[in-house]
Formats: structure tokens, C-alpha cells, sequence
């Protein structure tokens, strides 16, 4: 039922246990699970507790899915068959049409109340949905009658979170998040453009070994992936904290690695895990690894909302952003506290003198007593 694929490692389609219990002691530790979750997640595995996975895409770009393909230890035809079981995906399926649609109504049917939905894209709202139409029937009908049986709901990506690119203004499909649709359902967002494949897989493994998903913070964004802003553990911290920007790309600042929030940068006020959990296994394959300001992406109010190089405020600013400057400007006296200060110095020198006067008369040596002490 789905494609085939050809990877450029020798050895591919082979993965030995300890390559699995590797990428599952990574998987864990990308949701802030130790070594006893790897150690579960590999059994759960091995006994053959795969979840069922339908995955619907609307309004989107792929670029998620192409996040997951990217995912190279191990290999995405593991990852299919050793750790999901993958029985929807329009883009990898060899099949097409009445095929597709079969797959999808069986596997609905064999694993309902049990498997997860994963949404990629927006959703059109406008003109009941006719915008966005697959297998005679509109995202709407589909995002509704899936998510209706299905035990986990995640919406992947920006678009399916926020509405991202699709909702921009004017939004003349009426694009939405998922949320916004399935109201009343916990759906867990996973914002990205693209989202990084380790959050995902991280919270379906979570769900699939012990039934649950991860804490979820007020935007329902699992907290592992998305509770400290990106400024908070940037690798070019310690340049804004002394005070060292690029002005402009390709200066010297920006040659030499300088923090780049003059350029627009919104690590400040973005909450994800890109600078830790860089994408598809390449060191600095992210925005600022590479050289541009962080976009914003898994921001609802900032992504695609906010111009790219305007800056930001600083969100939960830590220090040392908190520290006084060096050469911090004093305040000035007001002419009340001068009074006062004067009124206390005249005091103090009024007393003195009566002191220094008395002083002055006292005998240089005590009187001798008499033989009688009278």
C-alpha cells in the first residue's frame, strides 16, 4: 500500500537493536523521558504495540511530512514499520482513489477509539469547506468524522495549529487551526513550519506505551517541546548579553556569529526547541544555525503576523537581560530632600559646637580629695 524507498546509508532497511534502543532513548529524551521510557518504548515496540497512525493533509505545504522523511536515524521505512503503523498518508501511499479511501474506512474501523490523528494544514471554513475537497468530500467532513473515533488527536505543523500561512490575512478560505474545528476535543499542538519529527514521534510513542499524552501548556503545546523561549538556550546568547549584534547581513557582526534580534530575530519571544533538537540530524539545520533570525513560526501572534525584521520585546527576559548597566545614569535631588539634609547637617553641627564648648571648660585634672572625703 505504500511506496517504496531507496536510502543513500548502506545497510538501510536493516536496523540492529541497539540502533532501535538508540533512537528510542532519543525519542525519549526529546519529550524529557529518561532512560526507563527508552527502555519501554522498546518493548512496547517489540511486542508488537504499534499505534495505528491516519495522518489527513488539507491546507499545507507537505513540508511536515517532508520533516518526517528527513528523519534519518533510523530511516523513515523503519519508522513506518519498527515504531508506527502508518495506515493513512495520502503522500506516501502508492495507492490513490477508491484504494486510498478503502484504507482509510478499514482502519478507522479496526482501531476506532484507539489510534491517533495526526493533522497537517489548515482547515477551510468558508462556503462549508468547498475549498479544500478529497474523495468527494470536504477537509471539514473528513477532519470531523476521523477525529470523531480516533484516541489522540495532534496537529502538526503551524497550519494546523495556528492556521498559519492559509489564515494570513485576508483569509479568504477561512483557513483554521484544528482546534478551532474539533472544539470541545483535546488536540495536542505541535506548531512548526516545519514541526521537528522527534516532538512528534516523541508524543505518539508517549501515547502508544503508556496511554497518555505529554503535560500541555496553556496553548496546548506539549511543555517538553515548547516551554522556554529559544533565546533562552540560543547559542548566540552570550553575544546579546554583551551587547554584540549583527546591523545588517553579511557584515562583520554577522560573519563573526553575533546575535542577530536587531535583525528581526523573535527567539525572544518564541517558545520551541530548535536551538537543542536541531533538524534531521544535521548540526545547525535550523534558522538561526544557519544565519537568520528565528521567524516566529510556532507563535499564533507572531508567525506570519508580525513584519520578519521587526523586533520583538523580550518574553520572561533571565539574566543577566535583568542586570543594571555599567555605567547606569543617576537620579537627581529634589529640592525637599535638600532641605531636609540640611535641616539634619545643621542639627549635627549645632550639636557639635554646644559639645566642643562644654569640652573646652572642664579642668585638665581632677580635684584632690581631702583626708575626710568631705
Amino acid at each position: 500500500m505504500f511506496a517504496s524507498f531507496t536510502l543513500d546509508t548502506p545497510g538501510a532497511g536493516e536496523v540492529s537493536r541497539r540502533d532501535f534502543v538508540r533512537f528510542c532513548s532519543m525519542a525519549a529524551a526529546a519529550i524529557g523521558l529518561g532512560p526507563l521510557a527508552a527502555e519501554d518504548f522498546v518493548k512496547a515496540a517489540e511486542r508488537g504495540a504499534k499505534p495505528s497512525v491516519i495522518w489527513l493533509q488539507f491546507q499545507e505545504c507537505t513540508g511536515c511530512t517532508e520533516s518526517l522523511l528527513r528523519t534519518s536515524h533510523p530511516g523513515v521505512d523503519e519508522l513506518i514499520l519498527d515504531l508506527i503503523s502508518l495506515d493513512y498518508h495520502e503522500t506516501l501511499f502508492a495507492a490513490a482513489g477508491h484504494q486510498a479511501e478503502a484504507a482509510l474506512k478499514s482502519a478507522m474501523e479496526t482501531h476506532s477509539g484507539k489510534y491517533v490523528c495526526i493533522i497537517e494544514g489548515a482547515i477551510p471554513t468558508k462556503e462549508n469547506g468547498i475549498y479544500c475537497m478529497i474523495g468527494g468530500r470536504t477537509a471539514l467532513e473528513i477532519v470531523n468524522d476521523v477525529a470523531s473515533k480516533a484516541g489522540a488527536i495532534i496537529a502538526i505543523g503551524s497550519c494546523a495549529s495556528w492556521g498559519g500561512v492559509p489564515s494570513a490575512d485576508p483569509n479568504p478560505t477561512g483557513a483554521s487551526p484544528a482546534h478551532a474545528v474539533l472544539k470541545g476535543k483535546t488536540v495536542v499542538n505541535i506548531p512548526g513550519c516545519p514541526a521537528n519529527a522527534y516532538n512528534l514521534l516523541g508524543t505518539v510513542l508517549q501515547y502508544a506505551t503508556y496511554g497518555t499524552l505529554p503535560a500541555l501548556d496553556e496553548e496546548g503545546r506539549p511543555k517538553f517541546a515548547y516551554g522556554r523561549t529559544i533565546h533562552e538556550h540560543c547559542p548566540r546568547r552570550a553575544h546579546f548579553d554583551a551587547g554584540r549584534f549583527a546591523e545588517k547581513y553579511g557584515d562583520e557582526g554577522h560573519r563573526l556569529g553575533y546575535c542577530l534580534y536587531k535583525l528581526g530575530c523573535k527567539g525572544p519571544a518564541t517558545h520551541a526547541n530548535c536551538s537543542v533538537l536541531h533538524f534531521g540530524e544535521v548540526v545547525d539545520a535550523w534558522p538561526i544555525g544557519l544565519g537568520h533570525p528565528c521567524f516566529g513560526c510556532t507563535e499564533q501572534k507572531i508567525g506570519f503576523r508580525v513584519p520578519m525584521h521587526q523586533t520583538v520585546e523580550i518574553y520572561r527576559p533571565t539574566p543577566p537581560d535583568t542586570y543594571a548597566p555599567v555605567n547606569a545614569r543617576q537620579g537627581t535631588i529634589s529640592p525637599v530632600a535638600t532641605a531636609i539634609g540640611g535641616a539634619i547637617v545643621g542639627a549635627l553641627a549645632g550639636g557639635g559646637y554646644v559639645a566642643s564648648k562644654k569640652l573646652s571648660k572642664a579642668p585638665d585634672k581632677p580635684e584632690t580629695p581631702s583626708k575626710t572625703g568631705v
